[in-house]
């Protein structure tokens, strides 16, 4: 296993924040979830994903924070790299077994914050299978419960999000925003929702924590 690998991958993702900086933390959180690491990804990390596809670095899967680097390359990387394709979604189940296995060995509690406890489930939030969502629900709550007063805000709306994609999937068994990449037929029903534009993963910041992007960076 190259440890010098795996820890770039999560140096990149989790980088040092100033201590007691909520600002920081919502400005990191848009950066995850609006796509500002997308160019960085595309030039450092294709390759490694191409290399985790092919099963060259099942070995990550041997210690906790390597399996959580194997999971931001398969669920995340993935994402940004094959944008538009169905591709961006076919390392789903292999993530989502990452890290299924990962909560049950134990390898999801060793991980030292709730960022990272986060990224390992999020893969479970991502399937179109409700057990799996109310897991993804069930492990969101909990972080907001056990985790410092400065951090729960974000941790809320990260657990928001995962009922509010529960709630697509109960409506319609899948997420329409994907058919017309997976090349599913989509139902009126679905094409009405599509036109709210209303998608959950586009759902913008509570106005208590956009504030912190309009004070401190605009």
């Amino acid at each position: 296993m190259n440890t010098e690998e795996f820890e770039d991958v999560l140096q990149f993702w989790f980088p040092s924040l100033p201590s007691h900086d909520p600002a920081a933390r919502v400005r990191q959180w848009e950066w995850w979830f609006r796509g500002g690491g997308d160019a960085e990804i595309s030039d450092r990390f294709t390759p490694l994903l191409e290399r985790a596809i092919r099963g060259e670095l099942d070995d990550w899967s041997q210690q906790p924070r390597s399996r959580l680097a194997l999971i931001l390359v398969l669920d995340q990387f993935s994402r940004t790299i094959y944008r538009g394709h169905a591709r961006s979604y076919a390392q789903d189940e292999t993530a989502c077994a990452l890290a299924i296995e990962g909560i049950a060995n134990g390898d999801y509690a060793t991980l030292e914050t709730p960022w990272e406890q986060t990224f390992f489930f999020l893969p479970l939030g991502h399937t179109e299978d409700l057990h799996y969502l109310d897991m993804a629900i069930e492990l969101a709550d909990r972080l907001v419960s056990d985790s410092p007063a400065e951090y729960r805000p974000l941790l809320a709306f990260s657990a928001a999000q995962a009922r509010r994609h529960r709630a697509v999937i109960d409506r319609f068994g899948r997420q329409p925003h994907r058919n017309e990449i997976l090349g599913r037929h989509s139902t009126p029903a679905e094409l009405e929702y599509l036109a709210t534009g209303q998608l959950v993963h586009k759902q913008p910041f509570p106005p208590d924590l956009a504030q912190f992007l309009i004070q401190h960076f605009v």
